[in-house]
């Protein structure tokens, strides 16, 4: 598990501009949506995968409890993978043959392939039948023409989002700043996203929590979803 470092003299400049610290402490399961983004495979299979990292595999049971919780209290949980074809190999051509060897390129092609045993989410995540299953194409899930995420958390009356997955300064960061800049609430997890170093993990949580949404624990995330719902029942 990463040692989760955010510096106070963050925090303060936060809390300065928002006025607390989790500006997103009221939200209400019903309303907010968990992404697992990218917990397949590919990425956390050894021999399998084509970038491997390692500390994903240890979030797999603060996922799971994420996912459990939000169910219990009337929540939507959506798994994200990541997905190549051939449209996808053939419209990034700045990512597939300007920024990686022939090499990395057919060994990325090849573990997120839809249908390839790297394309599979991975096997100890708690996916349950009625979750949706979204593929995006794009790093961000929220980008234009990467998924139908968007419409698919807008025709569930979702506005609130809480990211997880790997790898945090990458698929999964760019996934929660566009999800802000459409205008979601949203959730960084800092023990439910995992990075291959502790540094890049937290340089992207920092620079998430700096400007685009709020970053919380698991257990902080589980305990604002159930007073809230024990606020809303109590309320009528």
């Amino acid at each position: 598990m990463h040692k989760v470092e955010i510096p106070q003299s963050l925090v303060d400049r936060v809390v300065a501009r928002r006025g607390r610290r989790h500006c997103f402490a009221d939200m209400i399961a019903p309303r907010t949506a968990l992404l697992v983004v990218d917990m397949q495979n590919a990425f956390l299979m050894e021999g399998v995968g084509h970038n491997v990292i390692a500390p994903a595999r240890d979030i797999v049971p603060n996922v799971n409890r994420l996912a459990s919780a939000m169910r219990r209290l009337g929540g939507t949980v959506i798994w994200i993978q990541a997905t190549a074809d051939e449209s996808v190999v053939a419209d990034w051509t700045v990512m597939h043959d300007d920024m990686m060897t022939p090499e990395a390129r057919e060994r990325r092609i090849r573990s997120t392939w839809r249908g390839s045993p790297g394309h599979k989410l991975w096997s100890e995540l708690d996916v349950r039948p009625g979750d949706p299953i979204i593929e995006k194409s794009r790093y961000s899930a929220f980008i234009q023409g990467s998924s139908d995420i968007e419409q698919v958390l807008r025709d569930r009356g979702i506005d609130t989002v809480i990211v997880t997955g790997t790898v945090t300064g990458v698929c999964c960061e760019s996934t929660a700043r566009d999800a802000m800049m459409r205008n979601f609430r949203t959730v960084m997890i800092t023990d439910a996203n995992a990075a291959r170093t502790d540094e890049e993990h937290n340089a992207a949580l920092c620079a998430f929590y700096h400007t685009f949404g709020d970053v919380m624990s698991t257990d902080e995330a589980i305990g604002y979803l159930t007073v809230n719902a024990a606020a809303a029942r109590a309320a009528g």
